[in-house]
């Protein structure tokens, strides 16, 4: 097995013409003598000759393109150089095989895939698929380099006029506010209207003074016969509820805004 080779040319047909081994010498920098040529490469049973990444170019001259199979393919790509270039010469057919050579290649880990026009020289055209090895091998590794932000950069004027936070208020800000005055209605066990109540405690009051009844018989009445709440037709001669609007038995008393007004 051959250690390694500037270039390579390989072909499935007995003869690879000069013209197909000059164009891959100037591709690959190289001078002709230094290209490799192996013919009847369908014979290899899809092997080549070389050792692990031993060539720096391959020219795949191929005239049936079932011989360009996915092994192959792989085997080229083994053979190859990190970055190493390979250029793949095929007849073109009804079927259009060049579009399934660059999916191949493609799958087959080879980047910058490019096809060019159809040339025809000897009454035969031809197109040519050029694709690279990627640089790197299998098993390297290099370091991510973490893209850092640096914080934006903030101006600051220190000329500039600040704006004083206490000219922002008004006389009415500052002023203190006023608190409600708090009556005497609530204070004491008994709840008694205030001397200036304005609550409405003060007229509730009045109004039961009148009735001669007490504060717990308007908030809490009950009654012993059971028909006090249901109003005067069925309340007896002594009911202290006599002249009282109906209620339910434990439910305030609701008496009405004009209720003792003097009639007219």
């Amino acid at each position: 097995m051959a250690a390694t080779a500037a270039a390579l040319a390989v072909t499935d047909e007995l003869a690879l013409p000069l013209r197909a081994v000059g164009d891959l010498a100037a591709a690959a920098g190289v001078s002709r003598e230094e290209v490799v040529v192996i013919t009847q490469c369908a014979s290899l049973g899809g092997k080549l000759p070389f050792d692990d990444a031993s060539v720096g170019s391959v020219l795949a001259v191929i005239k049936k393109v079932e011989n360009l199979g996915d092994l192959f393919i792989t085997e080229i790509s083994r053979v190859l150089k990190a970055g190493g270039m390979v250029l793949i010469q095929s007849s073109p057919s009804d079927q259009d095989p060049n579009n399934s050579i660059q999916r191949k290649l493609l799958l087959g880990g080879f980047v910058d895939v490019q096809a060019s026009a159809a040339s025809s020289q000897d009454s035969e055209h031809s197109v040519t698929i050029k694709a690279k090895k990627v640089s790197w091998s299998m098993g390297s590794s290099f370091p991510l380099k973490k893209a850092t932000k640096g914080l934006p950069k903030i101006q600051i004027d220190d000329d500039s006029e600040l704006i004083d936070e206490d000219s922002l208020l008004t006389e009415d800000d500052l002023k203190k506010p006023e608190l409600p005055v708090v009556g005497d209605c609530e204070v004491g066990a008994t709840r008694k209207a205030c001397k200036n109540c304005t609550c409405g405690r003060a007229e509730a009051e009045e109004k039961v003074e009148k009735l001669n009844l007490t504060s717990e018989q308007i908030n809490n009445p009950q009654s012993a016969c059971g028909n006090c709440g249901l109003g005067d037709a069925f309340r007896c001669g002594t009911c202290p509820y006599r002249g009282l609007p109906a209620f339910k038995p434990g439910e305030k008393i609701a008496l009405p805004g004009n209720f003792l007004a003097a009639d007219l």
